[in-house]
């Protein structure tokens, strides 16, 4: 029977308090499981996401986390969860399996698209949102609009105008907004009106949603910003009447009609997007009230919010080489500039920025002394050398934020102004987190143990007495470090005997003893993630007078004697892949390894996290110095260790990865003998405008530059064996790249092949498909190289 609207469904019982098990043990009764294969496993575990918990929010007492999670390292169904953070226990709040009943899933347009921008991997609940007590949380499942209430665990399903995208409760938790058709409604908590607040005036015309560019490439992921008292909204307005469209069909199956988008390639126009404010109370006859900006001369919109103080908006000039942050009158929509950034090449966006704290201070970014540092009401608060990566929460007047001071690492920080910033994270590795009411949730992951960590720490951010207990740091840096100590603690919790029976009775028991040693050395959340059939045999490089970081993965059977290199790199300004982490691709680099290869890769300028300088040494060139690095870096680790044979040197990649492969057996066949190329880049032309126009300017204004980093027209110069792979649904990197890259090789007389991956997108998501595309790569390699299979 169908779950009627507005209906609470009563809450199942909650499971055995005893979390997931990541490797949980068949009985003795059960037979073995056959072996699998890492491309297998990395296939069915969605690149170890599946089982690790994500998405956290601290309640405001800080006595609850509540996250996702799903069940198992091969569940792809993400359920809502809470912890108990005095006790250490969990609670199942919602399994959407119940609530779907035996039906399958069905995804909206509009979910689809925002799940390929968040690059979101599982099914079910993947997303939530809480009002200010944590008292409501709602999602979207199926199109539906759901809220959980939390202190006794009721589910109910709200009417809403279906399907659903986007739900985020009110702070006061009375109203649920969402998106649903193209325009802004809200809906009551309980389950009684429903109505618009603001409605779409043209037939392109779309309120509350991010454009393409903004979700794509600004990390801006949504479209309206309560007010802290609910009764009035900050509301994006999209309109892509004037941007040109694309289409994508499936050639797999002709009978179906092309899917059509707004695509804002490089040089043409975007989408027109104002900011408006609504009154969320649905009175008869109110008007959406316009934000007041310059609109033709800052054309994006990269943030707002509205917190105790306003609402507030940053935009961005069309060349991306000034920001404002501007103050906004909610009663006349009228602005004044607030802080002001500027940058001869580009300004680069910071994650969580601007905001502000409880006192009104407002925090933006400047890059000082060749470092991106935090500021608060535009004074530096963080030092020269630390690079700031992200901001993830403001509580009150203290700021936890992600910064590097190892290109390798990503720490997790905190500022306040009476302690100034001290880092959180102790052991090297790549963490994140969130924090609130002196509940800080740290995420790590690091390079002496596979999969993810979320432990949450009491007082670890708090600034009452200048930082966390002497011993409390000393237990947690004794549970959470990578030295012998720390492994001998972990072994003696994790063990068998009387004393890690002793320890885990204290740490889980319910005395105040127990609740002190949980304080101390944290409450970690359970990862259902799969261990990975193999270990990396991985050892980190600096190389060459740029002290390039680079990551060479060996063979665990290999003892001396050539091996063939294969160059595994990304290179590009989205992201690291030399990290001290036992991140996904690792495990792909080890794997390509174990097949016989020395593995290489290698973060060079144009990577982010070594500063502005670094970063900015691509402007109008993302090939020449992106190429020599890679080159450099082989050069130095071959003369590091000799094993690298350097007669025998392929390179895979993939999106900015897969278009520096192809540029590599383009420009340097001396170097390079064959090469992988997955969804490249080959017209710079063709692709959206913010990211593309950052790096390498308008097209009309800097044509040579888009000519210089087009591999397109160099296609008569390949000499080299070449694969490209592409997904024919991809609506980020187009698979026009690779077909019209593949036209103008064959126009050339250039042999190549092209393996193109129907109904997949820029992250084939296929079982099959993942499995059996690592397996194609191989085989072409090893014939490209003239390799036995052996």
């Amino acid at each position: 029977m169908a779950i009627s609207p507005a209906s609470p469904v009563p809450a199942s019982p909650p499971p055995a308090a005893s979390p997931p098990n990541a490797a949980s043990s068949p009985s003795a009764a059960s037979p073995p499981s056959p072996p699998i294969s890492l491309p297998r496993q990395l296939a069915r575990t969605r690149r170890f996401s599946l089982g690790v918990p994500r998405h956290f929010t601290v309640s405001p007492d800080g006595g609850t986390v509540f996250f996702l999670r799903t069940r198992a390292g091969d569940d792809p169904v993400s359920c809502l969860w809470a912890l108990d953070v005095a006790t250490g226990r969990e609670r199942l709040l919602v399994d959407p399996l119940t609530l779907l009943r035996g039906e399958e899933e069905r995804l909206s347009p509009e979910e689809r698209i925002r799940r390929e921008r968040a690059r979101e991997l599982s099914s079910g609940i993947v997303a939530y949102a809480a009002d200010g007590a944590c008292e409501v949380l709602a999602f979207a499942l199926s199109g539906a609009l759901w809220t959980c209430r939390t202190s006794d665990g009721a589910v109910r399903r709200l009417p809403a105008a279906e399907p659903v995208v986007d739900p985020r409760p009110d702070p006061a938790g009375r109203r649920v907004a969402y998106v649903g058709d193209g325009a802004l409604r809200v809906v009551d908590a309980d389950g009684g009106r429903d109505w618009v607040v603001a409605a779409p005036d043209g037939p392109e015309v779309v309120f509350g949603l991010p454009e393409h560019v903004a979700a794509e490439s600004m990390g801006r992921h949504r479209g309206y910003w309560w007010a802290p008292d609910g009764r009035r909204v900050l509301v994006a307005r999209v309109d892509t009447a004037r941007v040109q469209r694309w289409h994508i069909a499936d050639p797999a199956d002709p009978s179906r009609p092309p899917v059509s988008f707004p695509y804002p390639a490089a040089g043409t126009a975007n989408a027109e997007v104002s900011l408006w404010i609504a009154d969320a109370d649905g009175a008869e006859g109110a008007s959406p009230t316009a934000v007041d900006w310059d609109a033709e001369a800052l054309e994006y919109l990269t943030g707002a919010g509205w917190d105790a103080c306003g609402p507030y908006a940053a935009v961005q000039s069309r060349d991306q080489r000034r920001v404002l942050v501007l103050g906004v009158d909610p009663a006349t929509g009228a602005t004044e500039v607030l802080a002001e950034q500027r940058d001869e090449a580009w300004v680069e966006l910071v994650p969580g920025l601007p905001a502000r704290t409880a006192r009104g201070v407002l925090l933006t970014s400047a890059d000082l002394d060749d470092t991106r540092r935090l500021l608060a009401d535009g004074h530096p608060v963080t030092p020269p050398g630390l690079q700031l990566d992200a901001v993830l929460a403001v509580d009150g007047e203290t700021v936890l934020f992600a910064a590097a001071q190892d290109p390798t690492c990503v720490d997790l920080w905190v500022y306040d102004p009476v302690s100034g910033s001290r880092r959180v994270s102790r052991e090297p590795g790549v963490h994140t987190g969130t924090h609130r009411a002196g509940t800080t949730v740290l995420v790590s992951r690091t390079l002496d143990r596979s999969g993810t960590r979320a432990v949450v720490l009491r007082d670890a951010a708090s600034s009452a007495d200048g930082g966390p207990s002497a011993r409390a740091t000393q237990a947690r840096e004794a549970v959470q470090g990578s030295g012998e100590q720390a492994t001998q603690v972990r072994q003696v919790v994790q063990g068998s005997g009387e004393q890690a029976v002793q320890v885990r009775e204290a740490v889980q028991g319910s005395a105040e003893q127990a609740t002190q040693a949980r304080e101390a050395v944290g409450v970690e959340i359970a990862s259902a993630a799969e261990r990975p059939v193999l270990e990396p045999r991985v050892e980190m490089l600096v190389l060459g007078p740029r002290e390039l970081r680079a990551a060479l993965f060996l063979p665990s059977w290999h003892r001396d004697g050539p091996l063939p290199v294969l160059m595994d790199p990304y290179g590009g300004p989205a992201m690291r892949k030399v990290t001290a982490e036992r991140a996904w691709w690792a495990y792909v680099s080890q794997w390509f390894a174990e097949q016989g290869f020395a593995v290489l890769a290698v973060d060079g300028r144009g990577t982010p996290g070594r500063g502005p300088a670094w970063e900015r040494a691509v402007h109008l060139d993302l090939a020449g110095p992106v190429l020599e690095d890679q080159v450099t870096a082989l050069r130095e680790a071959a003369r590091l260790r000799p094993a690298l044979d350097l007669s025998r040197v392929a390179v895979r990649g993939w999106s900015f990865g897969g278009y520096l492969a192809a540029l590599a057996v383009l420009r340097r066949p001396d170097v390079f003998h064959a090469a992988v190329a997955g969804a490249p880049v080959t017209d710079q032309r063709l692709y959206d405008t913010h990211w593309r126009e950052r790096h390498l300017g308008h097209p009309a204004e800097h044509p040579e530059a888009y000519d210089r980093c087009s591999p397109i027209l160099e296609a008569s110069a390949l000499s080299r064996p070449l694969l490209m792979v592409h997904g024919l649904a991809d609506d980020n990197v187009v698979a026009a790249h690779t077909l019209r890259f593949s036209a103008a090789l064959l126009a050339a007389g250039r042999p190549h092949e092209v393996l193109p991956l129907p109904r997949a997108t820029h992250l084939p998501s296929d079982e099959s498909v993942q499995e059996n595309l690592l397996l194609h790569q191989l085989d072409f390699l090893r014939r490209a190289l003239n390799l036995s299979s052996g």
